[in-house]
């Protein structure tokens, strides 16, 4: 019995992670190749290769992308722009997602500097990322704050702070290093420039 709770929490602890991990890279490929690839497929009948709705998409994206930043169809997608962001109810879906993107992508991206928050007469300090540091110019009575989203363990959800920026102290550690270390309950270990002593 012994050799069977031993070898059978053995395979939890590796292949479990791993048969996840490919079956979420594999449902994600699928959802990315069917954005694209049930209209394409139709063109390639039984030649269709996995792969391609991906390829058609990226393609597409950029080829919008380069429309943007011309003359004529950059004032049409800049309108639309304007006109998303001034229809009630929908302007702020498009707001949210539209920031949320450039956080991530854009030229000014969020959750790129690591920072450790300090808990008021606690001595305890939480792991977190700065994801504005122009909170002044929309509240004005929080000039010297900044905003910083401290993820939740376990999960995807967080709750964001706006922390004067004495007590916020930015450390050397990569964003994917410090999300790992945060949502593994401080299990997956950070590196060796991560937290300070």
């Amino acid at each position: 019995m012994k050799f069977f709770v031993k070898n059978f929490i053995n395979g939890v602890i590796t292949i479990v992670p791993i048969i996840l991990a490919v079956y979420v890279c594999y449902k994600v490929f699928a959802f990315l190749d069917g954005l694209l690839g049930r209209y394409v497929r139709p063109y390639f009948k039984e030649d269709y290769i996995p792969g391609i709705g991906i390829l058609c998409t990226v393609i597409l994206i950029t080829v919008l992308g380069w429309l943007s930043t011309q003359y004529v169809s950059g004032r049409v997608i800049r309108l639309i722009d304007r006109l998303l962001e001034s229809i009630p109810l929908i302007k702020t879906v498009y707001s949210v997602i539209k920031d949320t993107i450039a956080s991530f992508a854009g030229e000014k991206r969020s959750f790129s500097k690591v920072v450790l928050v300090e808990l008021p007469n606690t001595g305890m300090k939480c792991l977190g990322f700065i994801t504005s540091e122009e909170v002044e110019n929309w509240l004005n009575p929080l000039a010297g704050h900044v905003a910083v989203y401290i993820p939740q363990t376990f999960q995807v959800a967080g709750i964001t702070f706006l922390v004067p920026k004495q007590q916020v102290q930015i450390i050397d550690m990569k964003p994917e290093e410090a999300m790992k270390f945060v949502l593994s309950g401080g299990m997956a270990s950070a590196k060796k420039k991560g937290l300070p002593e």
